[in-house]
């Protein structure tokens, strides 16, 4: 199975303590800490590879940008961090179809809603 470098998943509505729990269960992840305005840091490990986290609230149209900056992940793919996150969180979670190729369209995304229900949707870029 193909994994993904990195993953990034945007999350409608985030609640620190239950995103905290989470990503310590899943990850053994330390609370999100401050780390610059609208973003926030920990550091989590995975059989032994350490997961750098990083959430920007507000990361584009009101949704929070969730980022693992590694392979490594319990998750391979950007699909796979969205339907844990959805199931977990319980909130709406969209993220890129697949690795992204030149030609792509780049509005195109997978949402997840927490029910399981997924779709592909046009979420065009506002440019905030």
């Amino acid at each position: 199975m193909e994994r993904y470098p990195d993953i990034e998943i945007y999350l409608a509505r985030v609640e620190p303590d239950a995103l905290n729990a989470w990503l310590g269960e899943a990850l053994d992840a330390a609370p999100l800490k401050p780390a610059g305005k609208h973003r926030w840091r920990t550091q989590g490990r995975h059989d032994g590879a350490e997961i750098p986290v990083l959430l920007v609230e507000k990361a584009a149209d009101g949704f929070a940008s969730l980022w693992l900056d590694s392979a490594e992940s319990p998750w391979p793919t950007d699909g796979d961090l969205a339907r844990a996150a959805a199931a977990r969180l319980g909130c709406e979670v969209r993220c890129s179809l697949g690795g992204w190729q030149p030609g792509d369209d780049p509005d195109r995304f997978l949402q997840v809603l927490p029910d399981g229900f997924e779709a592909t949707i046009d979420w065009p870029d506002s440019g905030q």
